[in-house]
């Protein structure tokens, strides 16, 4: 597929059972490349019973359902990879325990030479944008920046965190990121969900890549 994808994020907490069924939802209005489930500072049990229920869904969707930070509950749900951002150190150490097999996603840094040396890991995404923080209408000024200059002169995937209003993504989709985060667009919207997705895969599309010359 020659244009950036979704990257799905659950809110920080949800229902389990209520957020499968939103999650088989979005499916219905499009393609959609991964979900990560984002529980900070939950227990590993508590992500692991969310996991347990999620995972499933998410892969009969076809995508791949990535666990933030949590490596064991990830490992456990038979997920398809995790998200960690904790330091370089846990970056290195789940690289080394989940790759080649598990995708092993990281992000958040600040400076650029941090994002590199991240990168060096060998993982396979790198995250453009803050999880823990509020959604703005917008994309952060940083979150687009960064993207883009990433997008431009490296081969690792990125990711760019998009804000909450759709008529925004097109100013994310243009930094030629791999990857399209949303997180409250999709799950707080008084429109219906796959209505969501359909629109954000329609603008997705009219953002094809460069051609390679």
């Amino acid at each position: 597929m020659n244009r950036p994808r979704l990257f799905l994020v659950t809110p920080p907490q949800f229902d389990a059972d209520d957020m499968a069924s939103k999650i088989e939802q979005a499916f219905t209005g499009g393609d959609v490349a991964c979900v990560l489930i984002y529980m900070p500072g939950a227990s590993t049990k508590a992500v692991q019973d969310t996991a347990d229920k999620l995972v499933p869904v998410i892969q009969a969707g076809g995508a791949a359902a990535l666990v933030y930070r949590d490596t064991q509950a990830a490992g456990r749900s038979n997920a398809d990879g995790v998200h960690v951002d904790a330091s370089l150190e846990d970056v290195k150490l789940a690289v080394e325990s989940f790759q080649p097999e598990r995708i092993v996603g990281t992000g958040g840094t600040k400076l650029k030479h941090d994002a590199m040396e991240w990168a060096e890991t060998g993982v396979d995404y790198l995250f453009f944008g803050k999880l823990d923080l509020d959604e703005r209408v917008k994309a952060h000024e940083k979150t687009i920046a960064g993207a883009a200059w990433w997008a431009e002169l490296f081969e690792t995937p990125c990711v760019a965190m998009a804000g909450n209003a759709l008529d925004t993504l097109p100013e994310v989709a243009a930094t030629g990121a791999d990857f399209v985060a949303l997180k409250d667009a999709v799950w707080t919207s008084e429109t219906a969900i796959s209505e969501v997705v359909a629109k954000a895969n329609d603008i997705l599309e009219a953002h094809p890549f460069p051609e390679v010359q």
